[in-house]
């Protein structure tokens, strides 16, 4: 077995030595023997599956980019530990995605304690956030319309529009940068 760009590779583990690049089928050996591991790990970490598949995909291709710098023989160790971090870095963009939409789309009335400076303010939030919802690309605001205002997971949005998940979490994730560019607090 050859790394793909005719490096060496270790007898004991036939994943490359140090510093080689990993193949595509060294890749595709590593999924096929790991994958369902980590699945299971980052269901648990996350209590999502949809994040959990997503944190899946970016640990693998963490491993085409970065991986060949890991020890052959501490391969597995070294997906768990980046499929972990993967993990938390989902859930903190998750948890401030969410935060922000509940918070600059929310529909409930003012509350007894608002005065009219903040109803103002907040009004003025809600307007500036639908004409920033306006201007995304269509694909991007029908993804994010079923994960808000329909409440669907990922799963069913990808199943319904018949698209992989990936795309469906890469329309979810453009769309709430460009939101979050777009409503970002100007500092003087």
């Amino acid at each position: 077995m050859s790394s793909g760009a005719g490096g060496a590779v270790s007898p004991e583990t036939g994943l490359p030595k140090s510093g080689e690049r990993l193949s595509a089928g060294m890749v595709a050996a590593l999924h096929a023997e790991h994958s369902g591991d980590l699945q299971a790990f980052l269901c648990g970490v996350l209590r999502d599956r949809e994040l959990a598949a997503e944190a899946l995909q970016t640990t693998f291709q963490r491993l085409i980019e970065t991986g060949h710098t890991a020890r052959s023989e501490s391969i597995k160790g070294w997906l768990f530990k980046v499929a972990f971090h993967e993990a938390r870095l989902l859930q903190r963009k998750h948890g401030v995605q969410q935060r922000i939409l509940k918070k600059k789309y929310s529909t409930t009335p003012p509350r007894d304690t608002e005065t009219p400076a903040t109803q103002f303010v907040r009004e003025e939030d809600v307007q500036q956030l639908r004409a920033a919802l306006k201007e995304l690309p269509a694909e991007q605001l029908e993804v994010i319309e079923r994960r808000i205002y329909h409440e669907q997971t990922f799963a069913m949005i990808a199943a319904e529009l018949q698209l992989p998940l990936g795309t469906v979490l890469t329309r979810m994730r453009l769309a709430m940068e460009k939101l979050q560019r777009k409503l970002k607090p100007e500092t003087t």
